[in-house]
């Protein structure tokens, strides 16, 4: 948990006070409750997670709980409106912005959508349903993705349209 905490804290820029930091501190707690032996203390911490969950999630207007499974380096860039499903799963190096929505598209299907590594998520993006966003891919502020995003892809507008990426042109330097 501790090793956790510390990328974490290095991911905000090594900000105690980064609200984002916060949200995941609480999240890695809820994490490593689950691995309390004896069962007593386990609820006590249970208990002690719900407080603080909510307590963050009112502070700070982001709701992550800890059912979700999130990779090394993932940064909530500006707090505020931000809700993920207990049933998302992000990968390595993910950033989200404020008033991003990842969850269900329908109560009867609770699938969220599952991130790959280096997903930029946009201001205001909502991000639904069983659908899989793949590496290195950016998705626009304020879009609605309900479709799956290929690697090396931008998804962009409502409904998402998804565009490959061109690839990264090398620049000849002279010789002198």
């Amino acid at each position: 948990m501790f090793e956790n905490i510390r990328a974490d804290l290095r991911a905000h820029g090594g900000d105690w006070g980064a609200q984002g930091f916060w949200v995941l501190l609480v999240y890695r707690f809820g994490r490593w409750r689950y691995g309390v032996r004896p069962a007593l203390l386990r609820k006590l911490f249970s208990i002690l997670y719900k407080i603080l969950f909510k307590f963050v999630q009112i502070i700070t207007g982001v709701e992550l709980p800890c059912e979700v499974v999130i990779g090394r380096n993932f940064v909530i860039d500006h707090f505020g409106g931000i809700v993920i499903s207990g049933y998302a799963r992000f990968g390595d190096d993910c950033r989200i912005r404020n008033g991003v929505v990842v969850g269900l598209k329908n109560v009867n299907e609770p699938i969220a959508p599952v991130f790959g590594n280096n997903v930029d998520i946009g201001a205001g993006a909502k991000v639904l349903g069983n659908i899989r966003i793949g590496n290195n891919v950016t998705i626009g502020s304020n879009a609605v993705v309900l479709i799956d995003v290929p690697d090396d892809s931008l998804a962009v507008g409502v409904p998402a349209t998804v565009k490959r990426r061109k690839p990264t042109e090398a620049v000849a330097c002279p010789v002198e």
